[in-house]
């Protein structure tokens, strides 16, 4: 078994922020320029940059009866869960946090994407945020078992709920090869949880924007950054519980999880566009009907594994 990574000072955290911004801006740029393919503008891939600057210049705005705090709570709180999910991953041979149940705090943590996405919802005191917020809450109920049931698979191999023990435990065989199902179900979730693609009807045309439709200035800035900011996390944290954490050819092992991270932050960007948006009734019937027993089956061939090894 490789070693497992050390906790470092957390002086280090400004690094470990600007890292995740970086891979959130790259999404961002990615994101833009897909979505210029798309309808043929040329100057798409820096359309981010101006639509950050044009929400930097604009007033706040505010609704009748509005409840200002929880509303920004909500605003900025997937952005927070964000950075707070980067303190467990280890790059290469140092973690800001090496705690005993680093699975366990990234599990708790992506059910804070319920509360902050319906608050944002909710805060507004509008009819159709308050429909998008209740949206996301029943994607939540459909993908949130599944999720946590896919995390389990990891841990159960590595007999621990340390991530780095996790990565660690990857030597000689990734554990995506043979998970296969819990690595799709956890995309699923990282991807539900920042409200992309098949998952954002929570943020639909046909309810003017939904969860965003009141939201403006610094507000939807910090809403939409934690959106890609959540993305870049999860791919993140799938490298050491799925791929093989710093494993690699050539490259000293911190390179390695940003290039894994990036390739799959990367896939997921490119897929927002190529999935069909997913009702909430009808991907509540998947994920009961098909994820939640695909990814049990899954947990239980790598139970049965490991007993039998």
């Amino acid at each position: 078994m490789a070693d497992t990574p050390v906790a470092v000072s957390g002086g280090w955290a400004p690094v470990a922020a600007g890292l995740l911004g970086t891979l959130a801006v790259a999404a961002a740029l990615l994101d833009g320029t897909l979505a210029g393919r798309a309808t043929g503008a040329r100057s798409a891939m820096v359309r981010p940059v101006g639509e950050v600057a044009r929400l930097l210049r604009q007033r706040r705005r505010t609704t009748v009866a509005a409840d200002r705090l929880l509303w920004r709570v909500g605003g900025a709180g997937l952005l927070v869960m964000a950075l707070m999910i980067v303190t467990v991953v280890p790059l290469g041979r140092w973690t800001l946090f090496d705690l005993d149940v680093g699975v366990v705090w990234v599990n708790a943590l992506d059910v804070l994407a319920w509360a902050f996405v319906w608050l944002a919802g909710w805060g507004a005191n509008s009819a159709y945020s308050l429909v998008g917020g209740y949206r996301f809450l029943a994607h939540g109920l459909a993908y949130e078992l599944p999720l946590m049931f896919a995390l389990v698979a990891p841990a159960v191999a590595a007999s621990s709920l340390r991530v780095g023990e996790v990565a660690a435990a990857q030597q000689g065989l990734w554990f995506v090869v043979w998970m296969p199902v819990a690595f799709v179900v956890y995309c699923l979730g990282v991807v539900a949880m920042a409200v992309w693609g098949p998952f954002s009807p929570a943020l639909g045309d046909d309810v003017a924007g939904g969860v965003t439709v009141e939201l403006s200035g610094v507000d939807r800035l910090l809403f939409l950054a934690g959106r890609y900011a959540l993305l870049a996390a999860g791919a993140a944290f799938a490298v050491p519980m799925f791929l093989g954490g710093g494993a690699g050819p050539l490259l000293p092992a911190w390179a390695w999880v940003l290039v894994k991270a990036s390739v799959l932050l990367a896939l997921l960007v490119w897929l927002r566009r190529r999935v069909p948006a997913l009702r909430p009734d009808v991907f509540m019937e998947v994920g009961w009907l098909v994820l939640l027993p695909a990814v049990l089956a899954q947990d239980l061939l790598v139970a049965v594994l490991v007993i039998g090894s």
